[in-house]
């Protein structure tokens, strides 16, 4: 009977995979008639390389979706990051490494603040991590007088525009990405810190009966996401020449939508590192046909924000088709 379980389970996270590579396989044809360039090498490998940055930010709202929380701060921590590191590299002179390290642990602190304002203060994820949001959104301004500042360090600059292979190889910030994915990926679903993730995403109060702590658990997870946030804005500024105040604006809006495209569910508990990867590519892909057959800027957030509800729709009718298989299944057993 326990095989038999397994065996369903793995059936229905295979389907949900298959379900949305034919989602990614209608997008990039549907992009593909309507532009003949949009699959080509070149457009592909753009594709993956925008997707790095929200790939990032992506992994860390899955850990705290799965957990039942959620962060509206990354944009605005990816931005400040940026920022600083082009200012410890240019204007302070500082080694790229170091840069980086000052940079990781800074940022480090929103993580902290948003773990303190929902664990210790109880404020809602939503609230606590828009707080956040203004907060380190402002300090980006401020730190550089509302100005780009440039980015003159060669290193910093190869961390954007290096590539394996030569000028048609695969980018660094590629690799990063799918490594990124593998390491987290293996930790959510292999180790004891990813089963306490889904252990307090699916009921709080049992995870702390069975001897977890979600305060901790919280911490760790909030400091992953400030962390990341850290790395793609400093892929960002690298790739852009610049550290600009300015940028990533609604980037947390296109993670969480690819996370939940992904199949993670938003009440917590659900998902999988390979769903959100896949989510990841097609809403980039998405994004990236919408410019490239020159749809105004306007609707395409419109069009954003469809994608979204539709996720959030597809959601709703994955829990209603779950609670509806648990009343039967307890019905059975009567």
């Amino acid at each position: 009977m326990g095989q038999n379980k397994k065996g369903k389970k793995e059936l229905k996270i295979n389907g949900s995979m298959i379900v949305l590579l034919c989602a990614l396989v209608i997008v990039v044809g549907v992009f593909t008639f309507l532009n003949k360039n949009f699959f080509s090498y070149t457009n592909l490998v753009n594709v993956f390389v925008a997707a790095s940055l929200v790939g990032l930010v992506a992994i860390g709202e899955t850990y705290l979706i799965i957990a039942g929380l959620n962060d509206l701060s990354p944009g605005s921590v990816a931005a400040f990051s940026g920022v600083l590191a082009a200012i410890l590299t240019s204007n302070m002179g500082l080694n790229f490494g170091l840069s980086l390290i000052i940079t990781v642990a800074v940022a480090s602190l929103a993580g902290l603040f948003n773990a303190w304002m929902v664990s210790a203060i109880k404020l809602q994820p939503f609230i606590a991590t828009l707080v956040t949001q203004a907060i380190f959104r402002g300090i980006a301004y401020i730190i550089c007088g509302g100005k780009p500042v440039a980015v003159t360090n060669e290193t910093f600059i190869n961390l954007g525009k290096a590539r394996i292979g030569g000028n048609s190889g695969i980018p660094i910030t590629v690799i990063l990405l799918i490594i990124a994915f593998l390491i987290f990926g293996f930790i959510l679903s292999r180790t004891r810190f990813g089963r306490s993730i889904y252990a307090i995403g699916g009921n709080v109060n049992a995870a702390r009966l069975a001897g977890l702590k979600p305060g901790k658990i919280i911490v760790i997870s909030y400091l992953l996401m400030s962390c990341l946030c850290a790395l793609g804005g400093t892929i960002l500024a690298a790739r852009m020449n610049s550290g600009q105040p300015a940028a990533c604006v609604n980037l947390e809006f296109d993670a969480i939508t690819a996370v939940i495209l992904g199949g993670v569910s938003f009440n917590g508990g659900i998902g999988n590192m390979m769903g959100t990867f896949l989510g990841v590519i097609l809403i980039q892909a998405f994004n990236t046909g919408l410019t490239m057959v020159q749809v105004p800027t306007f609707w395409q957030y419109v069009a954003r924000g469809l994608l979204l509800l539709a996720a959030l729709t597809i959601d709703y009718v994955r829990k209603t088709n779950r609670e509806k298989k648990l009343l039967q299944d307890s019905m059975k057993n009567l």
